[in-house]
């Protein structure tokens, strides 16, 4: 049966230390989709019209390609198991997409519409404004913050044990961060639960990404941050991007300066490189000011 195959596949791949979750998710989608049928082998004619029911082309390829791996896979055991020519969706087209910057007035619309969230007596607006809130004041990762604990907040900081390169590190807060978290954590216990999770639902049960997001388009699309569904707009992500960007843009100093602030930064954020914290940054008018007056600066030969 494919299911088992696949099941074993992925097994592999977590033992390895790979998370493997939504190949893990996909392929067994498209064994589902097979197995309806009634294939017990990957046959490229299943593959192409279960990939070809994405409503992107990226996401089209996305799982023409997850499919094609665990056939390559699957073949060296038994060469009933076809794979797929990888080009059948056309070839992808290396183009950034840009990051929303997010400005200060942008922010407030958000968190005033996350503490209009319904119910309005329950948890459920604070957990979302103190969330939010916490993701444009200190940067982290989303899945970082979903997967804190109550524990993990200390008066040193957040203790961030779940990192995507599975390091811990403490990522310290300002005090108005600690007196909203506070705040939050007040109500928080009075929900209770089985769950030790910081961030939860009316049920007291953590939140999963999938549910967060959802509820972040809803208030963007409220609040006139984006259009409606299908249409592209400011993410979530963008957030820890407007971090990374506003914090370059309150450096003071020269070019040392700089690139001591951009070390600090790119450990405050838990990046494994320096290098991975450029990504994050685009130009911004400040930016391009400051830039500005240091090319002219060493035109006239002084010192930056």
């Amino acid at each position: 049966m494919l299911s088992d195959a696949i099941n074993r596949y992925v097994e592999l791949h977590r033992a390895l230390g790979f998370k493997f979750r939504l190949q893990a998710y996909l392929l067994r989608n498209f064994a589902r989709f097979a197995e309806s049928r009634g294939d017990e082998f990957v046959r490229n004619e299943t593959v192409l019209d279960w990939a070809g029911e994405a409503p992107s082309a990226a996401q089209r390829r996305n799982r023409l390609l997850q499919v094609r791996r665990f056939a390559e896979a699957m073949q060296a055991e038994d060469r009933r198991h076809e794979v797929p020519r990888a080009d059948v969706f056309g070839r992808p087209r290396r183009e950034r997409r840009m990051s929303h910057i997010y400005t200060t007035d942008e922010i407030g619309r958000l968190l005033r519409a996350a503490a209009q969230l319904s119910p309005k007596a329950s948890l459920r607006p604070a957990t979302y404004v103190a969330l939010f809130a916490l993701l444009v004041s200190t940067g982290i990762r989303i899945s970082e913050a979903l997967a804190l604990r109550i524990e993990d907040i200390t008066p040193a900081g957040l203790l961030i044990r779940h990192t995507k390169f599975r390091k811990s590190r403490l990522v310290p807060f300002h005090a108005p961060v600690g007196d909203g978290l506070d705040r939050y954590l007040v109500l928080r216990r009075q929900v209770g639960g089985d769950s030790t999770s910081l961030f939860v639902s009316n049920r007291g049960t953590g939140l999963p990404y999938s549910t967060v997001n959802h509820v972040f388009l809803d208030l963007a699309r409220s609040t006139g941050l984006r259009g409606g569904p299908g249409t592209k707009g400011p993410r979530l992500h963008d957030v820890r991007h407007t971090f990374a960007v506003r914090s370059l843009e309150a450096c003071q100093g020269g070019k040392e300066e700089v690139a001591r602030h951009l070390l600090a930064l790119s450990t405050y954020l838990g990046h494994a490189h320096p290098s991975d914290t450029y990504y994050y940054l685009q130009a911004t008018p400040r930016l391009m000011e400051a830039t500005a007056r240091a090319g002219e600066s060493l035109f006239q030969g002084a010192s930056t």
